[in-house]
């Protein structure tokens, strides 16, 4: 079976045992407390992170969150150059932790509009016809907030998005499947940092 079948196999079993543990709301105010003392100084106390190539964590779906953390746990995410950092938090989680951290993750509210930036019109709808013709909305749905294993992208750090999408064409960073190499296949730098735009952009006022 390859790597990443592995993966999206391996998360699912650990989301299947442990969605039938006792989880009520001591196990779920422990684990917040513990995203509070581990994760806000990065990501932010509500999930929208101030710091550079550090993604937001608001909005995304608990299946998501759940098969990243167990990536960086196994060592699996070597893409990103905070990766070391995040690897050493997750190397001692458990199974259970990997279900806590995700749950309260998912509970975060997405990044407000007002918190992206100004949105640069021109690059935005470049952006915008580049996502249609690579068919980004057939994955992450119509309005790109994702769902299950399938990361929000809107409203995401532009920075993080670039650095993504550069991982995923280059092979650097690990997918459940090829479909995202083969969706970026053929994409110029430039063309990538004006999808990155639009995704980050998505759901925000007209800009200049």
């Amino acid at each position: 079976m390859k790597l990443r079948a592995v993966v999206a196999a391996t998360a699912l079993a650990i989301v299947g045992t442990v969605v039938g543990m006792v989880a009520g709301p001591a196990w779920a105010q422990a684990h917040a407390e513990r995203y509070a003392a581990q994760c806000a100084a990065c990501h932010g106390p509500q999930g929208t992170s101030t710091q550079a190539l550090t993604p937001h964590l608001g909005g995304q779906p608990s299946f998501y969150a759940i098969t990243q953390l167990f990536l960086f746990r196994e060592g699996r995410r070597n893409d990103h150059p905070l990766a070391p950092a995040m690897a050493a938090v997750a190397k001692g989680m458990s199974d259970a932790d990997l279900r806590g951290f995700s749950e309260v993750i998912a509970t975060l509210p997405a990044p407000a509009a007002a918190d992206r930036g100004l949105r640069d019109d021109a690059r935005f709808a470049r952006g915008q016809a580049l996502a249609g013709k690579h068919h980004c909305t057939g994955c992450h749905g119509t309005d790109l907030a994702g769902g299950k294993q399938v990361p929000r992208v809107s409203g995401q750090r532009e920075d993080y998005l670039l650095l993504a999408l550069q991982g995923f064409r280059s092979g650097k960073r690990l997918g459940y499947t090829n479909a995202m190499g083969e969706a970026l296949a053929g994409l110029s730098p430039e063309d990538l940092a004006d999808l990155a735009h639009h995704m980050a952009h998505h759901g925000s006022p007209a800009g200049r």
